[in-house]
């Protein structure tokens, strides 16, 4: 059957950049197999879908072309902004496999409110497997669960961060090394980001809002309980990017704006 599909950048500067969504409201009769099938057809880092039973809490699952996550800030955020402006229903809170997370829209900006409940682990091995993957020595570095494992690597600059060429996917693979993210301080405010997850399909992803998450909970675990920062991401490959990141207590948002590029039929 025909089934349209909402075509989104999620977390653009202005006009410019952000990370390409596909979001279909209506997942009624497809199973895991046919979201992964769609999810390789749009070639999107990620694809969203929408169960939604009357008078349940709105589900999403989450695909990208090489696997289904448990929970990704951009599907998120971009599924809040489809329904808050486009519907169908007014929700106030989606519910993926790892969390429920409260959304929120304002005009063309979305954020979704996520439990800071992560666990943030010493990663004693990231000198040695950024090496083997091309990426900086690290200044700091720590594993955080969300729940899949994400490797932070904080470069020495931002200029670091730009000047980074990975190694080729294969070299992840024989590291057994993916969700790795990037970063470093430009000031206490701002942070210059890279996100690679070769093993899920993607292997640098434009803007990734599960990352900004998993910033604030190595943040708020060195002992920062509240913060802001804005996160630039993508220029390296040609979609800028701008997340903004919030912390206080236990409780992290991300948001940005959403831009609607088009409106696809799809054959399912």
């Amino acid at each position: 059957m025909p089934r349209h599909c909402y075509v989104l950048r999620v977390f653009t500067r202005g006009d410019e950049g952000g990370n390409h969504l596909g979001v279909i409201t209506d997942a009624t009769g497809l199973g895991a197999g046919s979201m992964q099938a769609i999810a390789v057809e749009l070639g999107f880092s990620e694809t969203v879908f929408l169960e939604w039973e009357e008078g349940g809490i709105p589900r999403v699952r989450i695909f990208t072309p090489g696997a289904e996550l448990p929970f990704a800030g951009h599907p998120l955020v971009g599924m809040a902004w489809t329904l808050k402006r486009l519907g169908p229903g007014d929700p106030n809170t989606l519910r993926c496999a790892a969390y429920d997370v409260a959304i929120r829209v304002d005009g063309d900006r979305a954020a979704i409110d996520v439990p800071l409940e992560q666990t943030v682990h010493p990663a004693p091995d990231a000198a040695s497997l950024a090496a083997a993957v091309g990426l900086p020595e690290p200044a700091s570095a720590r594993w955080v669960n969300m729940p899949l494992p994400y490797l932070l690597i904080e470069a020495e600059s931002p200029s670091v961060v730009a000047a980074t060429l990975p190694a080729a996917e294969a070299a992840f693979r024989e590291s057994g090394l993916d969700m790795v993210y990037l970063y470093a301080f430009k000031s206490p405010t701002e942070v210059r980001a890279r996100f690679f997850a070769p093993g899920s399909g993607v292997f640098e992803d434009p803007a990734t809002g599960s990352a900004a998450v998993a910033l604030g909970a190595a943040l708020r675990a060195d002992g920062k309980t509240a913060g802001r920062v804005e996160v630039s991401q993508g220029i390296e490959v040609g979609h800028p990017s701008a997340i903004s990141l919030e912390w206080r207590g236990t409780q992290a948002s991300i948001g940005g704006t959403v831009r609607k590029d088009e409106v696809r039929w799809l054959d399912t």
